[in-house]
C-alpha cells in the first residue's frame, strides 16, 4: 500500500508472546454435539468424582507430589551433571496424568511422547526404575538405555516413552486396533503435545481411528507452546485444536485440566465411549509446564515473560489447586498433606541415591533388547531365517 513498506521475514524481530490466560486459552472451547452426555456445571459432582472416597483423594494428592518432587529432584541431579541427554520435565502438568491414570482398568493402555516421566509415575513405576533409568544405569526402567524419553513398563499397560514427534500416534492406534481384534472391553490413551498435532502420522491415525471405529482416546496436553513457538504462531485453527476431529467424523472436547475433577470427569466421557461403544475421541487439555521445553532450553524466558510463568505457577497450579479441595472437604489437615510432601521428597533423593549407586550395563548389554528372537534363542534368531508358513 501506498506510504506503507513491508519489512523482509529474516529482518522481522520476534517479540514475546502474550497468550491468553489459561482458563481462556481457548476461543470457544466447547463441547462437540456427539458427545454422549454433558459434563455437570461443577466438576466435583460429577458420578465418577463423587465415588471418590477420601483415601482415594488423597492418594491422587500423594501422586501428583511425587511427580512434582520427582522432576525437581532429576533437575537437580541434571545439574550437577549426574546424568546426560535431554530431559524433559512435567512440573506443572501433573494433573492431566494424575485424572486420566486414575480412571485406568485392567485393559486400558498408555503410550505418550517423551515428556513421559509423570505418566509412568501414573501407572504405578517406582522413583528407583525411573531416576535409574535417567542415570543411565542397569537398574533402570529400560536397562539404562532409553533415558529420559523412553520409558516402558509393558507389565503396567504403559507403552512409552518415545522421542519422534507425533510417532506414538500410530502406535495407540495399533494398541486400539489389538484391544478391538482380541474383543477385549479397553481402551488405549495416547498423549501428545500441541506441536504434533501438525504431523502427517498424526492425521493419518485419527483418518484410522474413525474409519474402523477403534477404542482409542489421543489427548493433547496443550501447554500453549510447540518447544518454543506459541499455538497462535505455529497451528491453523477455528476454536481449538480438537476441533479438527471433526473433519473425521470423530467425538471431540476440550477444556482446561488444571483441577483434577474436571480431567476426571472429561476423560470418563470419552472412556465410556471407547469401552461401550469401541469410538475413538479427540481430547484437548489446557495445561502449562513450569520450565523449558526441555532443559536444554535456553530461551525459556524469551518466548514467553517471567510474570506469566510466575502468573501460573501462582494460580494454576494443579497440586495448590487439589490441595484446596482436600482441605476445603475436611479430607486432611495441613499436617496431613506436609507430611505426604515430606514423604515424596525423601523417596524422589532416595532414588537419586539408588541412581547414583547402580551398576552401569555391561557393553555387551547393547546387542539384547533388540530382536526378541535373538533374546530367546529360537531357531530364527540364530540363523536369522524364519519362515512364516513352517
Amino acid at each position: 500500500m501506498e506510504g506503507k513498506t513491508s519489512i523482509p521475514y529474516a529482518q522481522q524481530k520476534f517479540h514475546v508472546e502474550q497468550p491468553l490466560p489459561l482458563a481462556s486459552r481457548f476461543k470457544a472451547a466447547r463441547m462437540c454435539p456427539v458427545m454422549s452426555e454433558a459434563p455437570a456445571l461443577n466438576p466435583k459432582d460429577a458420578a465418577i468424582n463423587q465415588s471418590l472416597t477420601g483415601e482415594q483423594k488423597l492418594h491422587i494428592y500423594r501422586q501428583m507430589v511425587r511427580i512434582r518432587r520427582f522432576e525437581q529432584v532429576s533437575l537437580q541431579q541434571y545439574q550437577a551433571g549426574q546424568m546426560a541427554g535431554f530431559l524433559h520435565l512435567y512440573i506443572g502438568q501433573e494433573s492431566v496424568a494424575i485424572g486420566t491414570a486414575s480412571l485406568l482398568g485392567e485393559h486400558d493402555h498408555i503410550i505418550t511422547a517423551y515428556r513421559d516421566h509423570g505418566h509412568g509415575l501414573a501407572v504405578g513405576m517406582t522413583m528407583n526404575e525411573c531416576m535409574a533409568e535417567l542415570f543411565g544405569k542397569a537398574t533402570g526402567c529400560s536397562k539404562g538405555k532409553g533415558g529420559s524419553m523412553h520409558y516402558f513398563a509393558p507389565d503396567k499397560n504403559y507403552w512409552g516413552g518415545h522421542g519422534i514427534v507425533a510417532g506414538q500416534t500410530p502406535l495407540g492406534l495399533g494398541l486400539a486396533y489389538a484391544l478391538k481384534y482380541r474383543g477385549l472391553k479397553g481402551a488405549a490413551l495416547c498423549y501428545l503435545g500441541d506441536g504434533a498435532v501438525n504431523q502427517g502420522a498424526f492425521h493419518e491415525s485419527l483418518n484410522l481411528a474413525a474409519l474402523w471405529s477403534l477404542p482409542v482416546i489421543y489427548i493433547i496436553e496443550n501447554n500453549g507452546y510447540s518447544m518454543g513457538t506459541s499455538q497462535a504462531r505455529s497451528s491453523a485453527f477455528r476454536s481449538c485444536l480438537a476441533e479438527r476431529a471433526e473433519a473425521y467424523g470423530m467425538a471431540w472436547d476440550s477444556f482446561v485440566g488444571e483441577d483434577v475433577y474436571a480431567v476426571r470427569e472429561r476423560t470418563k466421557i470419552a472412556l465410556d465411549r471407547a469401552h461401550e461403544e469401541s469410538l475413538p475421541t479427540l481430547l484437548e487439555i489446557a495445561t502449562y509446564r513450569w520450565e523449558g521445553h526441555s532443559v536444554a532450553d535456553a530461551n525459556l524466558l524469551k518466548y514467553r515473560t517471567k510474570d506469566e510463568v510466575e502468573r501460573h505457577k501462582r494460580e494454576h497450579d494443579p497440586l495448590q489447586i487439589w490441595k484446596r479441595h482436600l482441605l476445603g472437604e475436611q479430607v486432611a489437615t495441613e499436617d496431613q498433606l506436609k507430611a505426604i510432601e515430606r514423604a515424596a521428597q525423601e523417596e524422589a533423593e532416595a532414588s537419586a541415591e539408588f541412581a547414583r549407586s547402580s551398576p552401569a550395563p555391561e557393553p555387551e548389554s547393547i546387542f539384547e533388547d533388540v530382536y526378541w528372537e535373538v533374546d530367546h534363542k529360537t531357531e530364527a534368531g540364530q540363523t536369522g531365517r524364519h519362515f512364516f508358513n513352517d
